[in-house]
C-alpha cells in the first residue's frame, strides 16, 4: 500500500502545477547605504530589506516586490529603479561606484505615489501596491520582450533613490553588484517529477522489505 504521506505530498504538488509560477526572493541587510550616496538623508524607505522576483507563465506577469526599513512616503523625496537585463544587457554605468556588475537593458520606474512604467510605458495602477513598508509591482511581459533570455533567466536589480540625475543619489542595490534571476529555482512540473519518482522509489523498498520481513523464518 502506497505510503499516505506520498499520495498528500503528489496531490499538493499537483495543485502547485496548475499554477505555473516560478520566484526568486533575497534578503539584504538594514542601513547599508552605499558609501557613495551623499545627495540626501537616509530616509528609511530607501533602504531595501527584501527583494523578490515572480514569474507566472499562465499570465506571463512579472510580479516584483521589496521591502524597506521603514514605510514607503510617499512626501518624502525617492523613487525605485528596477533594472532588467532581457538578453543584451550591456550598461554597466554603476561602476564608478562599486557596482560593475549591475547589468541592464530596461529599467522599471515605480514612484511613491504608487505610478510606474516601463521606459515610455505606463503601468496599470491597478497592479502596483503600497502598504507600509511593502512594494509590489506586476509587470506583463510584453513590456519586457526578450532579447536573447527566457523570462526565468531575466537579470533583476533593485536600487532606490533620492532622486533622478548624479549617481550619488542611489542609496543601495539588491542584490549589491549582482542581478538575481529565477533560472536556478525548478519548474513545478520538475518537482512532481521528482516527488513521483521519489514516492515510486519509497514505494518498491516498502514492497521488498514486505517480502523479506513475510519470507523470514524464526528459529
Amino acid at each position: 500500500m502506497i505510503n499516505k504521506a506520498i499520495i498528500v505530498g503528489m496531490l499538493g504538488l499537483t495543485t502547485i502545477c496548475a499554477t505555473p509560477a516560478a520566484a526568486v526572493s533575497i534578503m539584504d541587510p538594514t542601513d547599508d547605504f552605499i558609501p557613495s550616496y551623499t545627495a540626501g538623508p537616509r530616509f528609511a524607505d530607501l533602504d531595501v530589506t527584501g527583494f523578490s522576483v515572480n514569474y507566472d507563465s499562465m499570465s506571463q506577469f512579472f510580479t516584483l516586490g521589496a521591502t524597506f526599513a521603514g514605510d514607503i512616503d510617499p512626501q518624502t523625496a525617492g523613487l525605485y529603479i528596477f533594472g532588467v537585463n532581457t538578453g543584451t544587457g550591456i550598461a554597466r554605468p554603476f561602476a564608478s561606484i562599486g557596482q560593475p556588475d549591475v547589468i541592464f537593458n530596461q529599467a522599471i520606474v515605480i514612484q511613491k505615489n504608487g505610478t510606474g512604467s516601463v521606459g515610455p510605458n505606463a503601468l496599470d495602477p491597478a497592479g502596483i501596491s503600497i502598504a507600509g513598508n511593502m512594494l509590489t509591482a506586476r509587470v506583463p511581459l510584453a513590456l519586457l520582450p526578450s532579447t536573447g533570455f527566457g523570462p526565468t533567466q531575466y537579470g533583476f536589480n533593485l536600487w532606490p533613490r533620492n532622486g533622478v540625475g548624479n549617481v550619488n543619489q542611489i542609496t543601495d542595490f539588491a542584490p549589491e553588484n549582482a542581478t538575481v534571476s529565477i533560472g536556478a529555482v525548478p519548474e513545478p512540473a520538475t518537482w512532481l517529477m521528482m516527488l513521483v519518482g521519489f514516492g515510486g522509489v519509497g514505494f518498491s523498498l516498502r514492497r521488498r522489505i514486505g517480502k523479506v520481513v513475510t519470507g523470514t523464518v524464526y528459529a
